[in-house]
């Protein structure tokens, strides 16, 4: 069992920058490979970014290719999505989900979910 909590969202303005956090427990979390979503108001859930159980494997929606990194601390039971240069077009609630997978992950199936915080950026 994973259970997972998300946090860093709010508010910025175009341009900026936020840093989301998922702190998940239970002892497999390293495990698992991890990913975050997003879903905008009137639109589906989308999936945004994925990393493997090692951290070496990264994989990025093409809208968010060079501004958004995930990343991971096993240590810390902790993944991170770093986001710059943000645009009114990210506002969205994020989540964070885990799956046996990664490509599950990246298919947008996920064994356990966040309940999301939300991301608004002013234009």
């Amino acid at each position: 069992q994973v259970q997972l909590v998300e946090s860093g969202g709010g508010l910025v303005q175009a341009g900026g920058s936020l840093r989301l956090s998922c702190a998940a427990s239970g002892r497999t979390f390293s495990s698992y490979p991890m990913g975050w979503f997003r879903q905008a108001p009137g639109k589906e859930r989308e999936f945004v970014a994925a990393i493997g159980w090692s951290t070496v494997k990264t994989y990025y929606t093409d809208s968010v290719k060079g501004r958004f990194t995930i990343s991971r601390d096993n240590a810390k039971n902790t993944v991170y999505l770093q986001m710059k240069s943000l645009k009114p077009e990210d506002t969205a609630v994020y989540y964070c989900a885990a799956d046996r997978s990664i490509s599950g992950v990246v298919a947008g199936r996920g064994d356990y979910w966040g309940q999301g915080t939300q991301v608004t950026v002013s234009s």
